[in-house]
Parts: C-alpha cells; structure tokens; sequence
C-alpha cells in the first residue's frame, strides 16, 4: 500500500478540467505519486480517450461504492450528483491503495514541483488542511456578501452539534484535502456503526463531508493533528480572481506559497465539455458577478 496517493472525482463535463489536472500531475509530480481518478462506470471510455498518454490511473466510481456493502448503491443513484459525488470521495480509503490521499478537484491545477514532504510529516502521518476561514470571510464581508457569512454560520455549527464540540468553528478546506484513511475509519467504526449509519445517511443528514473529515480527526485524532494552511489558492468566486490579477497574482507569484490554484468551476465556465450545460449553482455565481463584477473592469 502507498503512503500516499493523489485522488480526483470527476465526471464528464469536466474532463477538459481533469486533463489540465492530469498535465499538472504529470509536470511537477517529481516523486510520482499515483494519481487516481474516478468517474461513473458508463464514462471510463470517454475518459480513457481524453487522458490517453497520461499518468493517471482511471477506477469507477461503482467500484468505491460497492467496496461498502453497507452503501445501497440504488439510493446514490437516485440522489443528486453533488451528494453522491461526496460520497465516492470520502469512500475511496475502501481500496487500500494508500494509506492517505490529496483529494484534488478537477478545477484544480498545480503549479509547482511536489511530493510527500508536502502532505506528510516526517513521521508519516497526513497534515490536515485546517484554518478559520477568515480570507474568505473577510471578502465576504467587504463585499457585502451576508449569504456566505450566515451559510459559513449555519454549517458549522450544525456540524459542531453533532459532534457536540464547542469552541471555535474551524474550517478544513478547500481542496485539495490531505485525507487519512484512519479518520474515515474511525468515523464509520466509532461514530456512524454504532447510530447504524453508513456515510450515506452521513452525507444525506449533513452535506459536507469535509466537515464530516475534520470534525472526526478532532474527535478521534488517529494521528498527531498537525494544521496547515490551504496547499492551493482556490478562487471562489470571480471577483477574487480579477482581483487577484489586478495585484499581480501570476502562477510564479502564487508558486512561492501554494502548490497550485483552483478556478471554481461554478464560475469557469469556458472550459466545460459542454459549455451551455450550466447547473444551479452557477446561477449563485452569476448573482455574485451582478454584485460586484463591475468594480474590478
């Protein structure tokens, strides 16, 4: 078994974001770490062909929901992609293919050299990706943003009340996350089992399995709890992107802090597979562009 994997759920609108992923993978993976990447069963093909050549080894998504017997796999098809898709996430430890795992988004791309060092300590045990939010907070709160400060709010604390943890509200994103299979296991034997729950009741109570991972690494702490701030400079919405650019924020200038970035794909939506496919969400970015797009021209 690895010490540590890179793991990326994706689906096929974004198989032009898993390819510039799998490029960045394959130009600055200097200790080659493997990288797996899952889709559903009935896009293996699809994917197959537009990562052909690259290093990345393809898995379905059926197969991490089935090494969890107690997962009815009829139910995650019926529920809504962006639950579902929580789920394969956080179950992909079922394979034993390595001890921990960087869980990468398709929006995200590296930007510099890396290898174990940066997501391990020297004794082998994962960092966790684990901070007060404030950066985003702190736009949200400029800009006149109350939706994502009351829903920042409002997750928290409910995921706080379920573990019944009092104190401050960490944050445990965005992506990529260092992900232990310990904690996972922990949750499912020490948490979920003994309230006969699998991961998907989890998800289907409370739809936040990042939350889900840092609050369980908290609780049980299979490992030293060592923080570290986010490895990549993740832009939620656009305005923080043309912000950025208007200060300088090129990829050698990012280079010196983060491993890579990521373009929210809620707003990025050049890149799509299919362009004029647009889900519910991006109506949220649109909203955000009308707020305040218009200063930043």
């Amino acid at each position: 078994m690895e010490q540590v994997a890179l793991y990326c759920k994706s689906y096929r609108q974004d198989v032009k974001r898993a390819r510039r992923l799998a490029l960045s993978v394959s130009k600055f993976n200097d200790e080659r770490l493997p990288f797996f990447l899952s889709v559903p069963k009935a896009d293996l093909k699809f994917f197959e062909e537009h990562l052909h050549g690259l290093s990345v080894s393809l898995i379905s998504d059926e197969e991490i929901i089935h090494s969890n017997p107690s997962i009815d796999s009829k139910k995650i098809a019926s529920i809504p992609g962006g639950l579902s898709q929580q789920i394969v996430k956080s179950e992909f430890w079922r394979l034993k293919l390595s001890e921990a795992y960087v869980c990468v988004d398709s929006d995200c791309q590296f930007i510099r050299p890396f290898g174990r060092s940066d997501f391990m300590t020297p004794e082998g045990y994962p960092y966790t990706v684990m901070h007060e939010a404030k950066e985003l907070l702190q736009f949200a709160a400029i800009h006149d943003m109350p939706d994502i400060l009351e829903s920042y709010k409002r997750e928290h604390e409910g995921i706080m009340r379920i573990f019944e943890r009092t104190g401050r509200a960490y944050d445990f994103g965005p992506p990529p996350m260092i992900w232990g299979a310990a904690v996972w296991q922990d949750l499912d034997v020490k948490f979920l089992k003994p309230r006969n729950m699998s991961f998907l009741d989890a998800i289907m109570q409370f739809p936040a399995e990042i939350l889900w991972y840092g609050e369980a690494m908290l609780k049980f702490r299979p490992y030293p709890l060592m923080p570290v701030e986010p490895l990549f400079k993740f832009y939620h919405y656009e305005p923080q992107y043309i912000i950025g650019q208007r200060d300088g924020e090129t990829s050698a200038k990012l280079a010196e802090n983060f491993l890579g970035v990521c373009h929210q794909s809620n707003w990025e939506k050049d890149i799509d597979f299919d362009p004029k496919r647009r889900g519910p969400l991006s109506r949220l970015a649109r909203a955000v562009r009308r707020n305040v797009f218009g200063r930043y021209r």
